[in-house]
């Protein structure tokens, strides 16, 4: 049985930072891309990053560039999510995302293998 265990959501100010974990228990996510989401309440899920399997690419949502980091420790089976300088607009309940194409974008969310439960980010003004 593949668990995906996300930690490290929580309440934030303005300006802040989080780092979010996806933990994979069952299989290894050597073999995946993997990515991040989110969902704020009466969206539709979003693309927020994506990392290819060994960590050498990445791509973010211009929403978040320059402000999140996508990386990942596939020693550890982990990959992570950098949040920072958050605004009250990253409030949402993130994600992570296994097996997924890296033509990933903004525009285009094709199937996701794998997702993890969410986790909540709340940002405060």
């Amino acid at each position: 049985q593949v668990q995906w265990v996300e930690s490290g959501g929580g309440l934030v100010q303005v300006g802040g930072s989080l780092r979010l974990s996806c933990a994979a228990s069952g299989r290894t996510i050597s073999v995946y891309n993997m990515g991040w989401f989110r969902q704020a309440p009466g969206k539709e899920r979003e693309f927020v990053a994506v990392i290819s399997r060994s960590g050498s690419s990445t791509k973010y949502a211009d929403s978040v560039k320059g402000r999140f980091a996508i990386s990942r420790d596939n020693a550890k089976n982990t990959v992570y999510l950098q949040m920072n300088s958050l605004k009250p607009g990253d409030t949402a309940v993130y994600y992570c995302a296994a097996d997924l194409p890296f033509s990933v974008s903004d525009r285009y969310t094709p199937p996701v293998t794998y997702w993890g439960q969410g986790t909540q980010v709340t940002v405060s003004s």
